[in-house]
């Protein structure tokens, strides 16, 4: 299952996975995608590791750098939203 997060400017939407187990450890991935005229421009950050397991398009690596640096200072509140299912809306 993958969760809103945001929306930037640019059109990049940010959404994450529900929790899951690799190697006995909890994981989530954080992706990141923004349209283009030809399909989507595509990162995904995997936590805990920070690892890109997805790069496709034309994000360059300062924005990649950026995505990295978004993952790790939201890391707790991904666990914890994946852990409650989502944001809850009103």
């Amino acid at each position: 299952m993958m969760y809103p997060y945001v929306k930037y400017s640019d059109g990049t939407e940010v959404t994450f996975s529900s929790i899951y187990i690799d190697n006995d450890k909890e994981c989530i991935d954080v992706h990141f995608e923004r349209p283009t005229k030809n399909g989507f421009d595509s990162v995904r950050i995997k936590l805990p590791t920070y690892e890109v397991t997805v790069w496709e398009g034309k994000y360059n690596a300062e924005e990649i750098e950026f995505f990295k640096q978004v993952v790790k200072n939201n890391s707790d509140l991904f666990y914890k939203y994946a852990k409650e299912g989502g944001f809850k809306f009103a």
